[in-house]
């Protein structure tokens, strides 16, 4: 028998709910021609959305709605309610908005409507113009939500994104997850459609690296001998793994995870694969051998650590981590590392040997300064940048993984390699690229999907003095908090989404009572909806 389809959620909108039941602040879960939609009011002001997150599809009715914001409880993506604009990453499109009708005593959802345009102008500081020619290096994650995010902010002058792959941008954290594992097609992987940066005037380079930028010139030179001259520059070049230094190292069925191509090699490998070896234990190495036991290959992993992930999540998170993944059958080899590979083996310092027909090394990333360094910008284990995310020269940022920024909490300079923060950074870049004066201060997030477990980690926690776990939760929920002192700084969550969305924003909270005048996340737009 077919399935059946999901009944539509909550009041058949089109029909109208009563306006008196509709608190203040309050989001209101129902649908119009099937399709869910929030209704939401701010005071006199009532406003409807799409319900399901652009990203992956989430419900927002699990989220938390704070001021005209709506944040998604999947990967914390958050909406503009009055506009539908998607005004932090990782969402990059709009949620569909609606007209609102009073009729009587009832609130009337009709027709889609044409969100409102953002209105916000640039405001360039005194002797500074708008630049007409923008160049961007790196077409990853921020790197493209910086060239999507200058087209939305209404830059209309020359616009080049330069991707050193053949690919156009798509959905790195998905390599190790869902299309290694075998779950996903490579449908799922792009940001958005090629044609869509086409359509918007983004001129696009694949294949080919830049090789120089000439600051003196404004000037960026390809490997093929091309030149993109430019009045404003983002380098978002990324990072690279780290490399084994080891007998053997070089054969073809070692791997390294960080492209779609190394994904498709390391899925052709597996596919003739019966054995597979991870050397590391950090978030790619967990996340990849997830995605190999459910392609049904025999996994073992050798890292030096103690536990896993023990200095990102602590020792009995790592450790319940660690677990899961022995009850799926992946074996640890910890405080090990592997001298030798050898043509069917790994070789382990102490003589052991684990059979191998894949190897797979994740051990950590460095981030792509070289063209930064031959430029002459001020570098600091990655590009230094100010809290604008501005490089040493003038006109020219930086944003990523590339990165290094002064932590909003304490000052401190910081590199975070994390796909959201990424993407934040690069719409930060563009807002400043064009004059706003928006200073960096996104609580940083990341999530894991390892089997059907998912972490998500608000905040930045290098060390603590106190955590505090959560007890008498169910057996699939988790949460702790970092602290340093009396002060959180961090929280990791199982199953408990909204109650990381609302650490997330207390940690921001915390952040703008420290800084007067902190920057919004998003433009000015004029305010809708029906009174």
């Amino acid at each position: 028998m077919a399935d059946q389809p999901s009944p539509a959620p909550g009041p058949d909108l089109r029909l109208g709910y009563p306006a008196d039941r509709l608190k203040d602040h309050e989001m209101l879960l129902g649908h119009v021609d099937g399709d869910p939609v929030l209704l939401v009011r701010h005071g006199a002001l009532v406003h409807a959305v799409a319900a399901t997150c652009t990203h992956y599809g989430a419900s927002l009715a699990d989220g938390l709605l704070a001021g005209d914001v709506v944040r998604c409880p999947l990967h914390h993506a958050c909406f503009d309610v009055r506009t539908g604009q998607a005004i932090r990453a990782p969402a990059l499109q709009p949620l569909a908005c609606y007209e609102v009708e009073r009729r009587l005593d009832l609130l009337v959802v009709r027709n889609r409507i044409e969100p409102p345009k953002p209105t916000a102008q640039a405001a360039y500081p005194k002797g500074r113009r708008e630049p007409s020619r923008i160049v961007i290096i790196g077409a990853g994650a921020a790197g493209a939500a910086a060239a999507l995010t200058l087209r939305r902010e209404g830059f209309r002058g020359q616009l080049t994104l330069i991707g050193e792959e053949q690919d156009a941008p798509y959905d790195r954290p998905n390599l190790s997850k869902d299309y290694l594992a075998g779950t996903a097609g490579e449908e799922w992987l792009p940001l958005l459609p090629a044609a869509e940066f086409d359509d918007q005037g983004i001129r696009r380079t694949s294949g080919t690296p830049a090789a120089r930028i000439d600051a003196s010139s404004r000037t960026v030179w390809l490997m093929d001998g091309r030149a993109f001259p430019y009045e404003a520059l983002l380098i978002a070049t990324g990072a690279t793994p780290v490399r084994l230094s080891l007998p053997g190292a070089g054969a073809d069925r070692v791997h390294y995870l960080r492209t779609l191509d190394d994904c498709r090699k390391i899925i052709a490998s597996a596919d003739r694969a019966d054995t597979a070896v991870i050397i590391g234990s950090g978030f790619i190495g967990l996340e990849a051998a997830a995605s190999l036991r459910t392609r049904g290959l025999e996994v073992h992993i050798v890292s030096p650590d103690r536990v896993p992930l023990e200095r990102v999540l602590g020792s009995t998170l790592g450790t319940r981590l660690q677990q899961l993944h022995e009850a799926h059958g992946v074996v640890f080899h910890l405080g090990r590392t592997v001298t030798e590979i050898t043509e069917q083996a790994v070789r382990l310092q102490d003589g052991s040997i684990i059979p191998a027909k894949l190897v797979l090394a994740a051990i950590g990333v460095q981030p792509n300064t070289g063209l930064a360094s031959r430029a002459g910008l001020v570098l600091n284990r990655g590009i230094q940048v100010d809290r604008f995310l501005e490089t040493s020269v003038t006109g020219v940022f930086a944003a990523g993984d590339v990165a290094r920024w002064p932590d909003p909490r304490t000052g401190e300079a910081i590199r975070f390699e994390h796909w959201v923060t990424a993407e934040r950074q690069g719409q930060t870049a563009a807002r400043n690229m064009l004059g706003r004066g928006e200073a960096f201060e996104a609580i940083p997030f990341f999530w894991t999907q390892q089997y059907d477990q998912r972490i998500n980690y608000s905040g930045h926690a290098p060390a603590w003095d106190r955590l505090d776990i959560s007890a008498g939760l169910p057996p699939d929920q988790w949460e702790q908090r970092y602290y340093q002192g009396d002060e959180l700084i961090a929280v990791a969550t199982i199953g408990r989404d909204k109650v990381n969305l609302a650490a997330e924003l207390e940690l921001e909270r915390g952040i703008g009572a420290r800084r007067p005048g902190r920057a919004s996340m998003g433009v000015t737009v004029p305010s809708g909806g029906v009174r």
